[in-house]
C-alpha cells in the first residue's frame, strides 16, 4: 500500500479534507439560510395569523383554502395544466433530442443553438411573440383564412391549448437538454448489437434506447412541470383573465387584496404541492434507473 504523501503524520488518511470541504461550504450554507430558508420561515410564520391586519394566530387560512371547493379548483387546474404541458414538451421534445444527438457533428452545433435560443431571449418577448401568433388576426388564423379551412378566425388565445403550446414551446428547452444528455450517453453499440440480432429499429427503440433515456425523460419532465406550474407571465398573458392558476391567484390576493396571511397559506399549500409531485418524480427517476441498469 502505497502512503499517503499528504497524510498528516500518525493519521490514516486525510482527515483535514472534511473540515476544509466544511469551510468550503460555508459561504454557500449562509447565502441559503439568509435568502430561502429565512424567508420561507418568515412566509409560514405568516400564514398562520388569522386576519390581514396580522393579530392573533390560527389555522383559519389553510382551513379557508382546504375547505374551498374554488381554491382546490384553482389547485387543481394549475397541477393539471404541468401534467398537459410536460405530455406536449416531452412528445416534442424527444424526437428533437435524437434529431439533435444523431445529428452529424457540422450541424449538431446548429441545432443545439436552435433548441437554447429560448433560453437566450426574454420570456415576455416570447410570450408576446405567442399573442402575435394565436390572435385572431396573427399568423395562424391569417393562414388558415387564406387556404380556405376555415371561414371565421378561430379563438386560440386565452384558451387552455394555446397555453399549453406556448408553454410547451417556452419550457422546450428544460426538456430537450436532459434527454440529450441521457441519450449521448447510451453507447451506439448497443442499437447495433440490437439490428444484429434482427430487431427493428422501432424494437430497438423501445427495447433499447427509451429504457436507457428513463433517468433523461424523468429529469426533464421534472424541470418541465415545476417551471410550467410557476410560469406567472406567460399564464397571465396567454391565459388572460378568463383562467385563473395558483401564482396569479396568489398575486391577487397579496397585490389586490392585501391579505398577506391568505396569500402566505396559499403559497405554501402549493408548496407543499409541487413538493409532492417532485417526490412522485424522484421515486419514478430511483425506478427507472434500476430499471435501466436491470
Amino acid at each position: 500500500m502505497v502512503p499517503d504523501p499528504v497524510a498528516a503524520p500518525g493519521r490514516p488518511g486525510r482527515p483535514w479534507m472534511a473540515a476544509y470541504d466544511i469551510r468550503l461550504a460555508l459561504p454557500l450554507g449562509a447565502f441559503f439560510l439568509v435568502f430561502f430558508l429565512a424567508p420561507l420561515a418568515l412566509l409560514v410564520l405568516v400564514s398562520f395569523y388569522t386576519d390581514p391586519v396580522m393579530t392573533r394566530f390560527g389555522l383559519d387560512q389553510y382551513a379557508r383554502f382546504l375547505l374551498d371547493p374554488f381554491s382546490l379548483q384553482v389547485l387543481g387546474a394549475t397541477l393539471w395544466l404541468g401534467v398537459e404541458v410536460t405530455a406536449l414538451t416531452l412528445l416534442l421534445g424527444l424526437p428533437l433530442a435524437l434529431l439533435l444527438t444523431w445529428a452529424p457533428a457540422r450541424l449538431r452545433g446548429l441545432l443545439t443553438l436552435i433548441v437554447l435560443l429560448p433560453l437566450l431571449t426574454s420570456v415576455v418577448v416570447r410570450t408576446f411573440a405567442w399573442i402575435v401568433i394565436l390572435g385572431r388576426q396573427g399568423i395562424v388564423n391569417a393562414s388558415l383564412l387564406a387556404l380556405g379551412l376555415t371561414d371565421t378566425p378561430l379563438k386560440l388565445l386565452y384558451t387552455e391549448g394555446g397555453l399549453v403550446l406556448a408553454l410547451a414551446q417556452v419550457q422546450m428547452p428544460l426538456m430537450v437538454l436532459p434527454l440529450v444528455t441521457a441519450l449521448s450517453r447510451i453507447d451506439p453499440n448497443l442499437a447495433d448489437a440490437s439490428a444484429a440480432l434482427g430487431a427493428g429499429a422501432w424494437r430497438t427503440f423501445l427495447r433499447v434506447t427509451l429504457p436507457l433515456c428513463l433517468p433523461g425523460i424523468v429529469a426533464g419532465c421534472l424541470l418541465t412541470f415545476a417551471a410550467a406550474i410557476t410560469a406567472f407571465i406567460t399564464q397571465s398573458l396567454i391565459g388572460g383573465g378568463q383562467m385563473l392558476f395558483m401564482p396569479m391567484y396568489l398575486y391577487q390576493q397579496a397585490s389586490s387584496l392585501n391579505n398577506w396571511p391568505f396569500a402566505a397559506a396559499i403559497a405554501i399549500v402549493f408548496l407543499v404541492a409541487v413538493l409532492a409531485c417532485v417526490t412522485v418524480f424522484n421515486l419514478v427517476g430511483r425506478l427507472s434507473r434500476g430499471y435501466a441498469q436491470a
